[in-house]
């Protein structure tokens, strides 16, 4: 048997130097243990976004809930607004109804005391031209002291029973 040592012998013995020199230095281990540090690294850096990705979702479940009851609130003040409104709109058309009512009642209060007013001026105006129309008469037929007496007498009764 004959060994040549060729090129490719001298590239073997040079990769298993090189190999057995990082087995020496113990390189692997070294690798190992930078590529688990880079592990940890990344499932740290993993975790923490979990983390972040877990209170993002809280965070949007609570803008939700607070939007919610916003809206509920929203509501709530609309519908409140809108019975305050009925409510100021009865209570005005009562008092405007209140408020014709009490005119009207005036008016016909006012009406009835023209009406009371006048009926009496009538009555004055209608006994004094009586009492004048008697006087007349009552003059041109009793021209005696006497018959002026009576007359006078008369109209005195008369003014009493009418007033």
């Amino acid at each position: 048997m004959h060994f040549e040592f060729d090129a490719e012998f001298w590239v073997f013995v040079g990769f298993l130097t090189f190999v057995g020199g990082l087995g020496y230095l113990k390189t692997h281990t070294k690798i190992i243990g930078a590529l688990d540090a880079r592990a940890a690294r990344i499932k740290k850096d993993i975790d923490e976004a979990e983390k972040l990705r877990a209170e993002a979702y809280a965070l949007l479940a609570s803008f939700e809930r607070k939007k919610e009851e916003a809206e509920a609130e929203a509501a709530a003040i609309i519908k409140q607004a809108e019975q305050d409104a009925e409510a100021i709109a009865r209570e005005a058309h009562d008092h405007v109804a209140d408020f014709v009512r009490r005119r009207t009642k005036q008016a016909e209060d006012k009406i009835a005391a023209a009406e009371t007013a006048a009926t009496t001026q009538v009555r004055a105006a209608a006994a004094d031209a009586a009492t004048k129309a008697a006087e007349i008469v009552l003059k041109a037929e009793a021209k005696a002291g006497l018959g002026e007496k009576l007359i006078a007498e008369g109209i005195a009764d008369l003014k009493q029973l009418l007033h």
